[in-house]
């Protein structure tokens, strides 16, 4: 069976590796097919392809795209893209804009907060000026000792109600669907057990995205409890959507999963990869 990875980050955009790490790392996990997915960026691809090619890895062209739905975040992945398209490109340009006015808010809260210097701190850990994110944040709050591990800085901080938790109007999803589809990939709900959605969210929400010509949604994926695997795979039969899987791995020792662990897609789904040529 093949090992297939289609989500994780590299430090072109809030992972902690290069796409040359990423790419080494996945292959000695066992992974067959792999894709990196940066966040509103794909700078990575040339290197994350080459590093690949030079490895024996079946490579896939991807990014992952922020989206603003119902008021909340959420993420579409986009496989199989072709990173020169122009229109993508600009898009993603777009998308990035506003990071840094709204990382000096974020530092603001966090200083009120008694968390000093983080807009400086943050960029310690930065790769890509452009895109200085929460998790850039999570990473300096941890270095100052102030919480255990990641997941408790977010359950602190960064996070709607908690101090440093600043909103930004992403894409929209008929946008980020267009602009995957535009550049020749395949559009993918990323980790959708992570969203606060009611049931009639959730159906208005995937009905939508079908209709803008999203293909599939992640189902086993690091963001998901092992019985949110069943339920989306469940949900993803029943929108007549593919199945994706992906670690969404960002760094050693930060990552639920790491690249190439996850266990396979329930029985039953149709596996986003099924006529590839793999």
């Amino acid at each position: 069976m093949l090992n297939v990875d289609l989500h994780c980050h590299s430090n072109i955009s809030d992972g902690m590796l290069a796409p040359a790490a990423v790419a080494a790392r996945a292959k000695a996990n066992g992974v067959d097919v792999w894709a990196l997915t940066d966040h509103d960026e794909v700078g990575g691809i040339p290197e994350a392809r080459a590093a690949a090619a030079d490895l024996g890895l079946q490579y896939v062209p991807g990014v992952e795209i922020s989206v603003t739905w119902a008021g909340q975040t959420v993420h579409v992945v986009g496989l199989h893209i072709d990173e020169t398209n122009e229109t993508l490109v600009q898009g993603l340009a777009a998308t990035r804009s506003g990071r840094e006015r709204r990382a000096h808010q974020m530092a603001a809260q966090l200083a009120a907060a008694g968390i000093p210097d983080a807009f400086e701190g943050a960029l310690k850990f930065v790769g890509n000026p452009d895109l200085i994110s929460r998790m850039h944040f999570a990473r300096y709050i941890l270095e100052l000792g102030v919480c255990a591990d990641i997941p408790e800085v977010f359950r602190n901080y960064l996070t709607d109600g908690n101090p440093g938790f600043v909103p930004h109007r992403w894409a929209t999803l008929q946008q980020a669907v267009g602009w995957i589809r535009g550049a020749g990939g395949i559009a993918v709900i990323a980790h959708p057990g992570r969203y606060k959605f009611s049931e009639l969210e959730f159906g208005a929400f995937f009905d939508e995205f079908k209709r803008f010509g999203g293909a599939a949604m992640e189902v086993t994926t690091g963001s998901h409890t092992v019985d949110q695997y069943a339920q989306y795979a469940k949900a993803a039969n029943q929108y007549g959507l593919l199945a994706s899987r992906g670690s969404d791995f960002h760094g050693p020792g930060e990552s639920r999963v790491d690249l190439g662990a996850l266990p396979a897609l329930p029985d039953g789904v149709v596996p986003v990869w099924h006529n590839w040529a793999i």
